[in-house]
């Protein structure tokens, strides 16, 4: 793994998150990994939402520790998700990641994209 920017936390996992990250990592025996947030270009409001377990940290991705588990994201990304809240949720209607982001203007129902710009959403 190589060394990357340590900063103070800028993105926050709930309880619920942390543990569900954990059990992932356990459940699909991947020791040693970090999990990537990030975001891309597309999803029905202009951004959409990424996670993935990563084990190749690049010197530019900026790091944190949240209850021992390593986050990273890339330097574009932290600029949109700056502040975002990482929660978990397993309900009868589904189960998955949800994303609370403080820079998005607005968010589709589906809460896999936002805009953070003032424009309206085609729908899910």
């Amino acid at each position: 793994m190589l060394e990357s920017k340590t900063e103070s936390p800028t993105i926050s996992l709930t309880p619920a998150a942390i543990q569900a990250v954990k059990d992932l990592l356990l459940k699909k025996d991947l020791p040693n990994h970090a999990l990537r947030i990030f975001i891309s270009g597309g999803g029905c409001s202009g951004y959409q939402y990424g996670m993935a377990f990563e084990r190749n940290i690049r010197a530019e991705d900026i790091t944190f520790d949240l209850d021992g588990i390593q986050v990273v994201v890339d330097e574009v990304s932290i600029n949109y998700l700056n502040g975002s809240i990482v929660d978990y949720f397993d309900t009868s209607e589904g189960t998955g990641f949800r994303i609370e982001n403080p820079n998005a203007i607005r968010q589709c129902n589906c809460g896999n994209s936002y805009n953070s710009q003032n424009k309206g959403c085609p729908g899910c």
